[in-house]
């Protein structure tokens, strides 16, 4: 695995944080020290004198290294909608430069960070950039989470389709059972296999997987 890496989905509630956390828990066991990060959260409560994400609490009770909550989460938004529609409610505009400055004090702290993003590769941040253009300003490769589900395969063919497109590193794939009735789900994780020409890097059971 690299230093550090972005975790990307094939779409929304596919599993990215409880990827994220795993993978965290994993590298914690190697004896690293280990910070996520989640730039832009949507469906956020107001706790403790700050709008907080589930997700982000996730992520932040699985680091084994304390960091300011605004770097690890610099933007959050009240509404379960898409980032860019609930920035324009709240009368801001995302910056990627922030979310960068974010990220380069977070690798100072830790030996790996794992930024998890929001949604797919191609939603919208702002009237112009995707998170697609976030990995790209961050110049760190991209792990997939594969929704295992109906219509998982092109879904996770398109995305690795934009990620060569963006010249962004792919460094492998995660399958996470989230459908338990799913049809031929070793069927279809074989197809992955061969189409990615590589085996995941950690399969999710269902009973461990909360999207």
């Amino acid at each position: 695995m690299p230093r550090h890496f972005f975790v990307t989905g094939t779409d929304t509630g596919v599993g990215k944080t409880t990827v994220t956390v795993r993978l965290m828990q994993q590298l914690i066991a190697q004896g690293l020290t280990v910070i996520g990060m989640k730039p832009v959260a949507s469906g956020c409560e107001w706790l403790d004198g700050r709008w907080q994400n589930e997700d982000v609490r996730q992520l932040t009770a699985a680091s084994n290294v304390k960091a300011p909550p605004e770097l690890i989460n610099p933007y959050c938004f009240e509404p379960a909608i898409a980032p860019h529609i609930a920035a324009a409610q709240a009368g801001v505009a995302i910056d990627l430069n922030i979310i960068q400055e974010a990220y380069t004090q977070l690798t100072t702290l830790a030996d790996v960070v794992i930024v998890e993003g929001a949604g797919g590769l191609l939603v919208p941040l702002n009237s112009s950039q995707t998170m697609a253009d976030l990995i790209q300003a961050l110049d760190i490769p991209a792990l997939m989470v594969v929704g295992m589900r109906l219509g998982c395969i092109n879904h996770a063919l398109l995305t690795v389709q934009v990620l060569k497109q963006r010249g962004i590193d792919f460094c492998g794939w995660v399958a996470n059972s989230i459908d338990p009735q799913m049809s031929m789900p070793e069927e279809n994780l074989q197809t992955l296999i061969q189409s990615l020409q590589q085996p995941p890097l950690l399969q999710v059971p269902f009973q461990e997987s909360s999207p």
